[in-house]
């Protein structure tokens, strides 16, 4: 009898154990959203409404996460000088669009885009100011190539992130050099190097990629060479923008490619943005059993990707994506689905979310 008590109380522990486990909190949460910018034909009622918001309606959202990442396009400046010809040319006012970040909940953004350098290196220069000032990180884009291929470097949670981003868009002018300010074309040789030396740095690495082609949700072959090679090169995730749509998801080996989160605030009318997401990527620890000597056992993995439907078309929700709900955002995770299923994905619609989870067996099939 005393055995068999003993017996049952270790199955109760183990039991507890086990439910522990699967109850245990994430270790680390990051949001992801699509183009930000606010200026241009947004401009009046952003001066009207204030700059906060364009994102009343999405904050409480994105804050749910420890980190949130998005695309600035264009620079936070009040500079008008036209650095290279350009049908449109972006600015935004620095003292109130960066506040304005902040109080959003972004703490990192991407400046590799084909607007950064639309008011020339003082606009650039007193973006970096800009976002300096109120803490926001930023990558993507420096006084010379070695500053824009820099990674921004995080710690949330007790995990150190690295965030890198590259411009594969015209015009050339805006690529960064030794001696030009800009931003990093994405070479795949440079990306690769990049993510390896960012590894030595943080737990994690993502990469984002201004690419693709506008208003198409078709992808460009060279979107999935190079997506891939980031994701082999060590890279958990991949997040593009530039095209204002969405376009589809790949589950890749051990990460995901994002191939676009489509605009987010965005200050312009433009018909092809009308539907996005807020990203919402989930790590968690595991233990590698087949961990080189060199490297740690336990290691943070992509345990999950949850998509959450927007509505940014602006002549509805006037420069303030909505979330949606019901068979709105039903509409939006069909489409992400049918996106989706020619790159070999999967992804579940949970109450109007498209949800994809990443587990160890799934993997080790890869």
């Amino acid at each position: 009898m005393q055995f068999l008590n003993r017996a049952l109380i270790v199955v109760l522990a183990l039991t507890a154990s086990v439910a522990a486990q699967a109850q245990e909190p994430a270790v680390l949460k990051i949001a992801a959203v699509g183009d930000i910018m606010l200026g241009g034909t947004g401009t009046p009622e952003f001066e009207r409404f204030g700059y906060d918001y364009p994102f009343d309606k999405t904050r409480a959202l994105l804050k749910q996460s420890h980190i949130v990442f998005g695309n600035l396009e264009g620079p936070l400046t009040h500079t008008d000088h036209e650095a290279v010809a350009k049908k449109y040319r972006y600015r935004s006012a620095p003292e109130k669009v960066a506040p304005a970040l902040l109080n959003a909940g972004f703490n990192v953004v991407s400046l590799a885009n084909n607007h950064t350098m639309d008011q020339g290196a003082e606009g650039l220069r007193h973006t970096l100011e800009a976002l300096d000032l109120v803490g926001i990180k930023h990558t993507g884009a420096g006084m010379n190539l070695a500053e824009a291929r820099t990674p921004a470097i995080l710690e949330a949670n007790g995990v150190r992130v690295a965030f890198l981003a590259y411009t594969l868009t015209f015009p050339e002018e805006f690529w960064a050099t030794a001696e030009r300010p800009g931003s990093p074309f994405g070479h795949e040789s440079q990306v690769r190097a990049d993510i390896v030396a960012a590894r030595q740095q943080a737990d994690i690495v993502l990469v984002s990629f201004h690419w693709g082609q506008e208003g198409k949700t078709e992808l460009r072959d060279y979107q999935k060479q190079l997506g891939r090679a980031a994701i082999d090169a060590g890279a958990a995730a991949v997040i593009g923008h530039h095209p204002h749509v969405l376009q589809g998801v790949e589950r890749y080996k051990h990460g995901v490619i994002l191939y676009s989160l489509g605009n987010f605030a965005f200050g312009t009318y433009g018909p092809e943005a009308f539907r996005s997401a807020v990203a919402v990527l989930t790590f968690r620890e595991e233990w590698r059993r087949d961990a080189p000597i060199t490297e740690p056992r336990m290691h943070k993995k992509l345990a999950e990707l949850r998509l959450h439907p927007l509505n940014v078309r602006n002549a509805e929700v006037v420069f303030q994506p909505l979330p949606l709900v019901g068979a709105a955002a039903d509409k939006v995770v069909a489409e992400l689905q049918q996106i989706s299923k020619p790159l070999g994905t999967q992804l579940e619609n949970r109450d109007g979310v498209a949800v994809l989870t990443i587990d160890a067996a799934q993997e080790a099939r890869r």
